[in-house]
């Protein structure tokens, strides 16, 4: 980080300490997310099974409902398709349910054609949102990289770029995109702030959307955004007429106080917590794809934005500054 102030001498400064102060209420949540309860209500006992279809073609046999059910339970335990059915089936079984089970060729085939059917996350809250914007690799099931590495032997299998909005004060994933490795973050922007509904009150990012494309993407969305991201090195105010955007004031902040003092002034500070949304994905879904189409890949990282939501719901902790006291 070449702009940490006393970045040499950093190893002597003390850590921030923070204390969870519901820690009750986040250790049942972090518990109930291991619970095997299962519930099935009448309504999805009836939607289970496909409608009849009027057209031309096969009829299939499971709703999009029975298929979001499967792979959910499949991306929370981690398992493959075909432990994801033998799961299943056991459960409607103890349940004593007669429905019938889609096998994980029917789960593998639909997951390239499943889409939402409404929005699964929480109502967003009223007035403008903070957005956390940022992108991870995700690595795509196989041997890829290593054989790479070791043997020298080139493979099809990459990475998959998976960009995420987060709401600063939920913590919550509002907007995911899945793209190949080489699709650059900046052009991700609009794509992402077109599955936000809400007005953005600021918007924060990394150096990596330094740009104009990406000022402009967010004020088309909402015109009197705040936009926090930091210019580059190099970056230079722009020499248009009239008065100066946001980008060329936070130039010439950076240029006047220093980028540490901006970044204090802004709350550029915020932005780490869209890391730790990242690393929360991770953690909890995995860090590779199980999929091996890019369409079954897409429905695979959606499904597991849902259910990180659903387990953030569940509890959440909320952490103050360990104040240290003066002698």
């Amino acid at each position: 980080m070449p702009y940490k102030h006393n970045a040499d001498r950093r190893h002597h400064i003390g850590k921030m300490k923070f204390r969870v102060t519901n820690w009750r209420e986040y250790e049942a949540g972090l518990r109930q997310r291991g619970s095997l309860t299962l519930w099935v209500t009448p309504e999805a006992l009836i939607g289970w099974r496909a409608p009849r279809r009027k057209t031309r073609g096969g009829q299939a046999r499971y709703s999009d409902l029975a298929i979001e059910t499967a792979l959910t339970l499949g991306c929370v335990f981690g398992m493959r398709l075909r432990q994801t059915e033998g799961l299943l089936h056991s459960l409607l079984t103890l349940m004593g349910l007669k429905v019938p089970v889609p096998d994980h060729t029917t789960l593998s085939r639909r997951a390239q054609k499943w889409e939402p059917s409404a929005r699964r996350n929480r109502p967003l809250p009223n007035g403008p949102l903070h957005v956390l914007v940022d992108s991870t690799g995700l690595k795509v099931y196989g041997a890829g990289q290593w054989l790479e590495e070791k043997h020298g032997v080139k493979s099809r299998r990459n990475w998959r770029k998976l960009h995420l909005a987060v709401d600063a004060d939920s913590g919550e994933i509002i907007a995911h995109r899945l793209t190949d490795q080489n699709t650059d973050d900046p052009s991700q922007v609009a794509p992402l702030l077109d599955q936000v509904d809400g007005e953005i009150d600021q918007f924060t990012a990394d150096g990596a959307y330094d740009g104009k494309p990406t000022y402009q993407a967010i004020l088309q969305h909402s015109c009197t955004a705040t936009i926090v991201i930091p210019p580059r090195v190099t970056a230079v105010a722009c020499c248009d007429t009239g008065p100066p955007g946001q980008r060329e004031k936070h130039i010439a902040a950076i240029a006047s106080d220093g980028r540490l003092k901006w970044q204090a002034v802004t709350g550029y500070g915020k932005r780490a917590l869209i890391e730790t949304a990242i690393g929360r994905y991770k953690a909890q879904i995995g860090r590779r794809l199980r999929a091996r189409s890019f369409a079954a890949q897409q429905t695979e990282a959606a499904i597991g934005c849902i259910a990180l939501n659903r387990m953030l719901a569940g509890g959440r902790p909320e952490s103050l500054r360990h104040q240290v006291r003066q002698a």
